[in-house]
């Protein structure tokens, strides 16, 4: 495995990340730093509460609104009606979420990717969070791909919770407090901790 600190320093936690960091390989994250913090939360809030491939239509329909643009910027998606907005796919709450967002973003709220790197994170996340529909977890994927932090542990999310129950073999999932706990003996890495933990195997 070529070197990388991030990995070694996790391995040497104890045998059950060696196993698991021997298992999955190298860490494979992929950061998105061109992703400004609108188009991050944006992207984040379709595919909260459901699965990649009905995230992946819901955006596609967004996008195919604006043929031969990358993204809608906040202008454009303020100006989209929410009969426009439902027909790609999104409910009620989450079209209150994303006007919210684009203006928030024209009233200089949401920060750009210069001003938002410049930010401790948990100024960032009770900033964001004052959003509607936008909490901790959708502030923290934006500060692990667009802002390629490396120390950032989503304590909530479930697929973290469920790894660290497959890899330590425990009867119950731990709260996110205790991941939360946990984690700390994974700092400064957690971003990379998190990353594995995505990926432990079934038993």
């Amino acid at each position: 495995m070529p070197h990388c600190p991030a990995t070694e320093f996790l391995a040497a936690l104890d045998a059950d990340w060696a196993a698991l960091i021997a298992a999955v390989g190298p860490c494979l994250h992929q950061p998105r730093p061109e992703r400004e913090p609108y188009q991050a939360l944006v992207r984040a809030v379709a595919y909260q509460q459901l699965h990649a491939r009905a995230g992946d239509a819901i955006l596609g329909r967004l996008l195919a609104l604006f043929p031969g643009q990358g993204f809608p910027d906040p202008q454009q998606l303020c100006a989209l009606s929410v009969e426009a907005l439902r027909g790609c796919g999104f409910s009620a709450r989450k079209i209150t979420t994303l006007q919210a967002i684009a203006e928030a973003t024209l009233n200089g709220w949401v920060p750009d990717g210069e001003r938002a790197r410049a930010m401790d994170d948990e100024v960032l996340i009770e900033r964001l969070t004052r959003l509607p529909g936008i909490g901790r977890w959708t502030v923290e994927m934006l500060l692990i791909y667009s802002l390629e932090r490396a120390d950032i542990l989503p304590a909530n999310d479930f697929g973290i919770r469920q790894g660290y129950q497959r890899l330590k073999g425990l009867e119950h999932m731990p709260a996110p407090r205790q991941i939360s706990q946990l984690g700390q003996a994974w700092s400064p890495w957690r971003t990379t901790a998190a990353w594995y933990l995505w990926r432990v195997p079934p038993a």
